[in-house]
């Protein structure tokens, strides 16, 4: 198990830092206030080079893995979580294409998503289908070398931005078995996006809801064979789980240091808050939690650029996941705690972090359907500990 951190992990992740303090952490206030997505921190990582890091040289990225890219996403949402997601999204939007496309889709796609040419979303929950992924009620219907895809999707991260959609819809009626996946430019006939929900946190990336009516999509724009998608979705999100982590530990970070600096600042009877030991206690724990958060994100990372995120490792990644976004969560509540009635304002970005922390427990499994992985394994033996 070795998972050092090569030079060229250590250049990207010096790369997003430098991005985060210089181009993130003066645009993240606004663009919570705004709702606007940021296309000049989309165009930033762009040219730096961040958008292609789990795509292979032969189709455009730099193939440096989900390490790097969890190292950037750590980085950046030490300032804004909403930022990191772009980060993020730029492996879940190209993972389906990357896992089971043809040659020919990952040339068109894929190079073109490295770039930053294009924005891709993932589309898979549905009104009546979210931890239950395989019950989506989507349709695809073969009509000679077109399919008609007809179904509605909610809560798409970058939806109502995106160039293309990586769709998942029923072409059956054999349950899990007759899920399959298309690409779908968001210029199509019959493709629409009737309204983008509001929410409580990550403002700066819309959240859109899908709807297909006698959607026309080509043959040659399925991702594999027919039916055989929800593998390729779950796996997806298999290798996602750990960036997801990275959100959550680097949200813990960026919360802990701004109560740190404020509680060596604060004083009140007579001596600096840090020098109380409830304080004290409430920065050890954060920093016992963030130590093992990084633990488990930059294993689970690992694991998935070995090739290792299949049914036998994904016990390990919901480990990652589930532990890392919850010590966002309570990182980001105790160091509101710290600021005292400060850190319930605006005037600092505490409060955002809250509420950030919050979606992160919630999407790409929540943190119940990660327990309930991790559980199977245990009673499976596939996790042992005697």
């Amino acid at each position: 198990m070795d998972y050092e951190l090569t030079d060229a992990h250590k250049l990207i992740r010096d790369t997003a830092k430098r991005i985060a303090k210089e181009k993130v952490a003066p645009r993240a206030a606004e663009m919570d206030e705004s709702g606007e997505y940021p296309h000049d921190i989309f165009d930033a990582f762009a040219e730096a080079g961040l958008l292609g890091l789990t795509i292979p040289e032969q189709y455009g990225g730099s193939g440096a893995g989900f390490m790097a890219l969890a190292l950037a996403v750590e980085e950046t949402a030490k300032y804004c979580n909403s930022s990191a997601l772009i980060l993020l999204l730029s492996a879940l939007s190209t993972q389906p294409i990357n896992l089971g496309g043809s040659e020919e889709q990952k040339h068109e796609w894929l190079s073109k998503s490295a770039t930053g040419a294009i924005k891709g979303a993932f589309c898979l929950t549905e009104p009546n289908s979210g931890s239950d992924a395989a019950a989506l009620e989507s349709r695809a219907v073969r009509d000679g070398d077109d399919y008609i895809i007809d179904g509605e999707k909610m809560y798409i991260s970058g939806g109502s931005v995106a160039h293309y959609v990586c769709y998942f819809a029923k072409s059956g009626q054999n349950g899990s078995k007759s899920i399959s996946g298309f690409i779908i430019p968001t210029d199509s006939p019959g493709f629409s996006v009737p309204a983008c929900d509001r929410k409580m946190g990550v403002i700066g990336i819309p959240t859109a809801n899908i709807l297909l009516q006698d959607c026309r999509v080509s043959a040659a724009n399925r991702i594999g064979e027919e039916g055989r998608a929800f593998k390729t979705a779950m796996l997806t999100l298999n290798t996602c789980r750990p960036v997801v982590g990275a959100r959550g530990l680097g949200l813990a970070e960026g919360a802990i240091a701004y109560a740190l600096d404020f509680a060596r600042e604060r004083k009140t009877f007579g001596q600096p808050l840090v020098e109380h030991q409830a304080i004290q206690f409430m920065l050890a724990d954060a920093a016992i939690d963030i130590e093992a958060s990084r633990q488990l994100v930059y294993h689970a990372a690992w694991l998935v650029d070995q090739g290792k995120y299949d049914r036998e490792h994904a016990p390990y990644l919901s480990i990652a996941k589930a532990y890392a976004t919850e010590t966002g969560n309570r990182v980001a509540s105790d160091a509101i705690q710290i600021l005292g009635a400060q850190g319930y304002m605006k005037d600092h970005p505490l409060e955002r972090h809250y509420r950030d922390a919050r979606q992160l427990m919630i999407v790409e499994g929540t943190s119940q359907i990660q327990r309930l992985v991790i559980a199977r394994a245990m009673i499976n033996g596939d996790i042992t500990y005697w």
